[in-house]
């Protein structure tokens, strides 16, 4: 029921086994005189587990943000590397893809045999899908919260779209309306995070807000599709099927309330490309679907990714022992680490334990 008092107990031998949750915790409390002395391990061990895509999702729904280059403005101006090493340690990795973490994840150029089934969908995906790279948000200065760089690409993006700077510096339409973006929010831990994103944002005339609201008031909202950026997860797994229909079809965007697609994504290539997946009949023909989908979905920039930790961080009393190599998604402490005795007797009879 507390955790600086859990803490202070693995600190002092009360028990040996501790997995970390903290990026603050372990990176500032693990220099305890035991650790120090040798007789605590402190390792980062991988984690293959498939990232959640947590995301600040965009709704689609919002007329503000029906252009792709607005969309991509915004995700300009949020600096992750700058917010992982500055707020998180350095702990963390950017979700850059939607099977993040997993062969699914699009790469590079599309491949003949991506191109061969993306190609009766010309019309109805962007012109990149074909043309250029799986879609990730250029890297930010780590340095700096605000990266001029993306804030000249944002720019550049919005004047394209049609939004420019009034005299009071906000970007406003052809209508004179000022380019709105509300981050809806429940956790008080999250104000560090969206914060200096608003500041970026507010930097390049964009007139964005942090509303942060009770647990009740959050779910309502988001239960009926009231936000215009959130943050947001992706149930997405290694067999991806007919689930997909919940998250990403056109159908599931016009549900009333309480429905899985809280972007509002309707796009007839993405109902496509979600059916060619469900009914994949063999292994690789779902990781090429899969690719497939997850390159088009990319395109589409309709959430500006946040982050994931692609390790395990432990640290344990020296008296276990694990395998060189780990499968992949499990960390196994009780399942195929082992307890040695030789190790707990040093320990004891140094008085360590």
């Amino acid at each position: 029921g507390d955790s600086l008092a859990a803490f202070e107990g693995f600190t002092a031998g009360n028990y040996t086994f501790r997995q970390e949750s903290s990026s603050q915790a372990w990176a500032n409390n693990y220099d305890f005189p035991a650790l120090e002395a040798g007789t605590v391990v402190r390792e980062e061990l991988p984690d293959g587990t498939i990232s959640s895509g947590q995301s600040f999702m965009i709704n689609l729904r919002r007329p503000q943000f029906q252009d792709v280059r607005v969309r991509s403005a915004l995700a300009h101006m949020f600096n992750f590397e700058w917010t992982n090493q500055t707020l998180f340690y350095g702990l963390y990795a950017p979700v850059v893809s939607f099977w993040e973490n997993t062969w699914m994840a699009a790469e590079g150029l599309p491949s003949e045999a991506e191109l061969a089934l993306l190609e009766p969908l010309r019309e109805m995906l962007p012109e990149t899908v074909f043309t250029e790279e799986a879609y990730a948000v250029p890297l930010s200065n780590p340095d700096r919260g605000l990266d001029r760089r993306q804030s000249r690409r944002a720019t550049a993006l919005l004047e394209e779209a049609g939004w420019t700077p009034g005299d009071d510096g906000m970007l406003r339409n052809e209508a004179g309306q000022t380019l709105d973006v509300e981050f809806l929010n429940s956790s008080p831990l999250f104000d560090r995070i969206i914060n200096p994103y608003i500041e970026n944002l507010e930097k390049i005339g964009v007139e964005a807000v942090l509303n942060r609201i009770d647990t009740g008031t959050y779910v309502t909202r988001l239960d009926n599709f009231d936000f215009e950026m959130m943050t947001h997860t992706f149930g997405n797994s290694l067999t991806p099927g007919i689930g997909l229909r919940q998250w990403y079809d056109s159908k599931t965007a016009d549900i009333s309330t309480g429905g899985r697609n809280m972007s509002g994504l309707k796009n007839p290539g993405i109902d496509i490309l979600v059916e060619r997946v469900i009914a994949s009949e063999s292994r690789a023909d779902l990781n090429l679907n899969v690719r497939v989908l997850d390159r088009a979905l990319r395109s589409l920039k309709f959430m500006v990714p946040q982050w994931f930790k692609d390790k395990h961080t432990v640290a344990y009393w020296d008296t276990f022992d694990h395998p060189d190599t780990f499968p992949p998604y499990a960390i196994g402490s009780f399942d195929w680490w082992w307890y040695d005795a030789e190790k707990a007797e040093k320990l004891k009879a140094a008085g360590a334990l």
